[in-house]
């Protein structure tokens, strides 16, 4: 790895002499502190890392570079569901894509041959050549999963999860409303969206509902891991 970042440190020191910009030396301190991380990396937190290095460089610069970078093919900027651009290393010949946690924002990378077969496969059935592609799986890491209590109120479920009634809390006019909207204990429903505030969609077999977020607090769930 030492090797090949020294490489690509030479590779863009020539590359950035030909813009004429100046500051080479600094440009290289920036992608150096880049090249030491495998993660994908926020200018923000790429800064914290510089100024640990004793660096003090300003946003602009510091953007300004990595963008330099990615147009020189040394890096990719992903902008994830949820979370600010951020910025991996390219390496040439490799590809891969990534697991989003989208509880603590986690992002790993994974790569599955027969994945990449398989989509090669479909775009030649439809007469595509492929130029580029990614996947990008949304969903909750182990480490979050295991935080997460066995029941939880429905209005704490996440969007894009399955869960299955498992106890509804109230009396007699709460089981008879939601009993009216088809919604007992054991049914499954899809989460479709839950801005935190307001009402939920759910998806309930092939109707949608507008939930009210107190009468989705007394809808007890769990996880549904047979989807």
């Amino acid at each position: 790895m030492q090797t090949n970042s020294h490489f690509e440190k030479a590779n863009f020191r020539a590359l950035i002499a030909e813009d004429g910009l100046g500051d080479i030396d600094k440009r290289l301190n920036v992608i150096d502190v880049f090249l030491d991380t495998e993660e994908h990396i926020t200018v923000e937190e790429l800064m914290d890392l510089l100024k640990k290095r004793g660096y003090d460089y300003e946003p602009d610069f510091v953007r300004q570079c990595m963008n330099r970078w990615v147009e020189l093919g040394f890096a990719q900027k992903k902008t994830f569901e949820g979370q600010p651009p951020r910025y991996e290393h390219r390496h040439l010949g490799r590809h891969h894509d990534h697991l989003i946690c989208t509880k603590c924002g986690k992002i790993v990378e994974f790569r599955n041959d027969e994945i990449e077969q398989l989509q090669a496969r479909i775009a030649a059935m439809e007469g595509f050549h492929i130029l580029q592609h990614k996947m990008e799986i949304y969903g909750i890491c182990p480490d979050c999963l295991k935080k997460r209590r066995p029941l939880m109120p429905l209005s704490l479920a996440k969007p894009g999860e399955r869960v299955v009634i498992t106890d509804i809390l109230g009396g007699r006019e709460v089981r008879t409303r939601l009993g009216s909207m088809g919604l007992r204990p054991s049914d499954q429903l899809e989460v479709i969206s839950n801005p935190g505030m307001g009402r939920l969609i759910v998806g309930h077999g092939t109707t949608r509902l507008a939930l009210g977020r107190g009468m989705a607090q007394k809808i007890l769930v769990s996880l549904n891991t047979k989807s």
